[in-house]
């Protein structure tokens, strides 16, 4: 068999290494739209009264926090309360940790497969 037909077959093959890392990318995914809505709801209420603040609405809060777990260190609208800021550090984080590290376990499956 080919090199190419080798890699077709592979990719039609679904094995357990395949359901585990749905499964883990299914709960990062539910995770952080989890930690999106509380994220949002919270940092709307620390911001939407702060004088020069960007975010007023819920709409413009969810939109900072969604691009705040993408992107990691957004500076579309940055908090300016304590608390505000104590929400972002912790999207930050979570990003960085959870996010990106999804991104890291696809790697290693891939590289994982090629070992086989």
């Amino acid at each position: 068999m080919s090199a190419i037909g080798e890699e077709l077959t592979r990719l039609r093959t679904v094995g357990e290494h395949h359901r585990r890392l749905a499964a883990r990318l299914v709960l990062v995914v539910a995770a952080t739209l989890v930690l999106d809505l509380i994220g949002s709801v919270a940092l709307f209420f620390a911001e939407r009264h702060a004088q020069g603040t960007q975010i007023h609405t819920i709409g413009q809060s969810l939109f900072f926090v969604t691009t705040q777990l993408l992107t990691v260190s957004s500076s579309l609208a940055n908090p300016l309360t304590p608390f505000g800021r104590v929400i972002d550090g912790l999207l930050e984080l979570w990003a960085v940790l959870v996010v990106a590290g999804s991104a890291g376990a696809v790697a290693s499956f891939f590289q994982s497969c090629d070992t086989k």
